[in-house]
């Protein structure tokens, strides 16, 4: 069974860009290159896991979402660093585009991201976590039975800390000390 880090993707492995559908604006968070190679060497798989609600808003259309992963790759490869797969969800019970205007199992803090991960990668959710910048991303851990969730201060981080009750939530400053804090305590 594989092990998996399980990445949000908009203010975790790449900067906050309020619906991002242009990939010129991708900008990769500082030293997130080391951080997934050091986890493809410590074993783990690399998966991202994103809720793309502008899709089912009408902001961009869903193919911009490959667009978006693709320039994520490029970027990524220039020092040898990949992940493995996404995932994503581009639904909204609130959207105005009406074959994405639903209530799904997909969008976080549901497993429907996770589950298909699990079909397609034989994953072991007792030694995965995920990393995110939503309270929402910390409960899709929980809900998926996932060993913990970690909460970062980038992208929408500092906003969820205030805005909710973070106790007992495990609290980063980025990825990059995410994934260390993890790797070193969870051995």
């Amino acid at each position: 069974m594989n092990k998996v880090c399980f990445l949000d993707r908009d203010g975790v492995l790449i900067h906050e860009e309020c619906y991002l559908s242009d990939p010129q604006k991708v900008r990769l968070i500082n030293g997130v290159t080391q951080t997934i190679n050091n986890l493809h060497k410590h074993g783990y798989l690399v998966i991202v896991i994103t809720n793309q609600a502008g899709v089912a808003r009408g902001y961009y259309p869903e193919e911009s979402i490959s667009r978006i992963h693709n320039r994520i790759d490029q970027l990524l490869e220039r020092d040898g660093a990949f992940i493995d797969a996404y995932y994503y969800c581009p639904h909204h019970p609130n959207g105005v585009v009406e074959q994405y205007a639903i209530t799904c199992n997909c969008r976080k803090p549901a497993t429907g991201m996770v589950e298909q991960a699990i079909v397609d990668f034989d994953i072991d959710l007792e030694n995965s976590f995920v990393v995110g910048d939503k309270v929402t991303d910390v409960k899709t851990a929980t809900n998926a039975g996932c060993k913990t969730g970690v909460l970062v201060r980038t992208g929408h981080g500092e906003e969820q800390i205030k805005d909710n009750d973070t106790k007992g939530i495990t609290i980063k400053a980025d990825v990059n000390e995410a994934v260390e804090w993890f790797l070193k305590t969870h051995k």
